[in-house]
């Protein structure tokens, strides 16, 4: 009597495997989770340590990082660092509200520093003889995804700041970049401009 469960038992277990084996047939293909949004670009509105505007950058994310496209105007002509800060905030007439680079990995400063570089590092900028341009960099560290630790958009927002000089892109902590003479908060599809001076 229990040899012949034991064969019953056998048998529907054989059964039921052959069913669930084709239940998950090959042929048919599994289907796959939609893709991810893709980023919308962002507009930063910079003003300098008066408070006037002094253009926008457009922020769009692109497979080698974030590509900034700068509209500028009234700068000092010359060479320019331009970095991510850490925070959204950017009170006049120094900047310093900003805070440091955006550096979530907690490395040193430079695209040329073997140690670095801070997430927020990227290639420096040229204005013309009037200070302006139309120029765009990419910052390779960065994205604009949500809750990437990269994101730009970390603990609430960061910052574009550019300084007075270029970057020399080895030093501690700002590559030598001279003061914060512009800034724009990013937070989001609509960005607002600067706070004027207190």
């Amino acid at each position: 009597m229990v040899r012949g469960m034991t064969k019953t038992w056998i048998a529907a277990l054989a059964l039921g495997l052959v069913s669930l084996t084709a239940s998950a047939d090959p042929a048919v293909p599994a289907k796959k989770a939609p893709p991810a949004p893709a980023a919308k670009p962002v507009t930063v509105k910079l003003a300098d340590a008066k408070g006037k505007a002094i253009g926008t950058a457009t922020l769009t994310s692109v497979d080698n990082g974030v590509s900034i496209a700068l509209d500028l105007h009234d700068l000092a002509a010359g060479d320019h660092a331009i970095h991510v800060h850490q925070t959204a905030k950017c009170d006049g007439p120094d900047f310093k509200s900003a805070g440091g680079h955006f550096n979530p990995d907690n490395k040193h400063h430079g695209m040329d520093n073997k140690e670095g570089p801070h997430a927020g590092d990227m290639p420096n900028f040229k204005t013309n003889a009037k200070g302006g341009v139309k120029a765009t960099v990419v910052a390779p560290n960065v994205s604009l995804t949500a809750g990437d630790a990269h994101s730009v958009f970390t603990g609430g927002g960061t910052a574009l700041v550019i300084h007075a000089k270029a970057d020399d892109m080895k030093s501690d902590p700002a590559g030598n970049a001279g003061d914060r003479i512009a800034c724009g908060t990013i937070v989001g599809d609509t960005v607002p401009a600067a706070a004027p001076t207190k």
